[in-house]
């Protein structure tokens, strides 16, 4: 074969493979542009429709009274046509990309949007996250079948779904993209479906603020001047966010154990738990209510919350989602964080409204084990600046959580540290239960002698006081 040929072979199958990924690019574009528009329209839909029913009850002084009718009709209309929409959302949606190829069912959106409303605005402590990305997850899985598409499409759409519903949520187009394909795997980025899923939360975003559904993000403008001191302050705090962060994931698991006690008799946890809601807002707890919304705005603008307020929340969202109520769990997330961080700033004495935000974007990274989507989030609201705390304030987080997280449905792909490992390739918790080992017996029996050591001397001062 002649050098001429060779290269005329070489340049034919370069411009055959250029023009499949071409042609493949353009109708991945075309599916998660229709993908997009559909989960930006409905879930502008489910959020003015939230709004309108949040408005309409918050016109009563004490509307949280309804929260045992509100909880009762969720849970009923869901054990009634769609028992499989139970729970916070996206941890179904994440259980259906792994086990069923992304299949869910069409009865998923609208009893899910109806249930969700019901709970939040009758003062359920839950978020707008979880819903919209299942009633985005479904749509995509429905447009899958109707067009016959392959599992492995209907498995990259129903991801465009999770990251469209969470873009148009919290109009943050990059941080939600990067969401849905962050949060399947602990330690692993799908990225044969990042393309789709930027374009399907783009659209989602501008199709959402079209139809009128945005947060209420506005520009900040904060002079952080990096030095030092304040990053080692960072460091500190990503330790204490870390521990919040395991604070709120052990309050899910409380509620769901609690509640879980009643089984005999399901219609009866809803009623228990809305009674104990009542009970807590009655005696001046009900900012922690509802979405809490006007209680993250405070925070991030400066404002001081009751130094309860996180830990509330935290107890809060386990009681509403543990005994059969709808919703999601990064809004709650969101309040934790800026309330905790808040309060953490004026303990040290800093600025408490950027340790709210670093604290938002912390527990989001801790609790969901998505730390990268948590650190664009924090570029894409608080601006370039915010960047050097925010990524490590988030990475700190993460560690800190170690195997656990709020979504129990996440495959544990890489291990976070080489101190402690847990099983590959399965759920991050099981049952409940986070399993995990020392990676060295000799480095945990030295890290045993170490605090033993440090005991010994403590009660050495103690004795030496005396």
């Amino acid at each position: 074969m002649t050098l001429f040929e060779r290269l005329k072979r070489r340049t034919r199958r370069q411009l055959l493979e250029s023009s499949a990924l071409f042609l493949n690019i353009l109708r991945w574009t075309l599916l998660a542009t229709i993908v997009g528009a559909i989960v930006g329209g409905s879930t502008a839909v489910f959020i003015l429709a939230l709004h309108g029913a949040i408005h309409f009850m918050q016109r009563f002084p004490y509307y949280f009274i309804a929260l045992p009718v509100g909880l009762f009709f969720a849970a009923w209309l869901i054990k009634l046509l769609a028992p499989q929409a139970s729970g916070h959302g996206t941890e179904k949606v994440i259980e259906a990309v792994h086990k069923r190829d992304g299949r869910t069912y069409p009865l998923d959106a609208p009893v899910k949007l109806v249930a969700t409303v019901a709970t939040i605005a009758s003062g359920g402590s839950a978020g707008k996250e979880g819903p919209a990305a299942q009633i985005g997850a479904t749509l995509a899985s429905l447009f899958s079948d109707i067009f016959r598409l392959s599992k492995q499409d209907r498995k990259k759409l129903v991801i465009c779904g999770i990251s469209a519903g969470f873009a148009a949520v919290f109009s943050t187009p990059v941080a939600g993209a990067l969401f849905g394909v962050e949060v399947l795997f602990l330690g692993q980025i799908m990225y044969e479906v990042l393309l789709p899923s930027f374009i399907a939360g783009i659209t989602a975003y501008q199709v959402a603020s079209w139809l009128g559904a945005s947060y209420f993000w506005h520009p900040v403008e904060w002079s952080i001047v990096f030095n030092e001191a304040q990053f080692f302050q960072v460091i500190i705090s990503g330790v204490v966010f870390g521990l919040v962060c395991i604070l709120f994931i052990e309050s899910l698991r409380w509620g769901d154990r609690f509640f879980s006690s009643f089984d005999h008799r399901p219609m009866l946890k809803p009623i228990l738990g809305g009674i104990f809601l009542v009970a807590l807002g009655l005696l001046g707890a009900d900012n922690g209510l509802g979405l809490g919304v006007d209680s993250l705005e405070k925070a991030l603008s400066g404002e001081p919350c009751p130094w309860w307020l996180w830990a509330f929340k935290s107890l809060a969202t386990g009681a509403t989602l543990g005994c059969g109520g709808s919703g999601g769990v990064i809004t709650p997330i969101f309040v934790v964080g800026a309330s905790a961080g808040s309060l953490w700033g004026q303990i040290i004495g800093a600025d408490p409204a950027i340790f709210a935000a670093l604290g938002m974007v912390a527990l989001v990274s801790g609790c969901a084990n998505t730390p990268i989507a948590a650190t664009v989030m924090g570029l894409e609201l608080f601006g370039p600046t915010f960047g050097p705390y925010g990524a490590t304030v988030c990475v700190v987080a993460f560690l800190m959580t170690g195997y656990r997280g709020v979504y129990s449905s996440q495959i544990l792909a890489r291990q976070k540290s080489e101190i402690l490992t847990a099983p590959l390739n399965q759920p991050i918790s099981s049952e409940g239960k986070v399993t995990f080992e020392f990676a060295s017996r000799k480095r945990y029996v030295r890290m045993q002698q170490i605090l033993e050591d440090i005991m010994n001397w403590i009660r050495g001062v103690k004795f030496w006081r005396h």
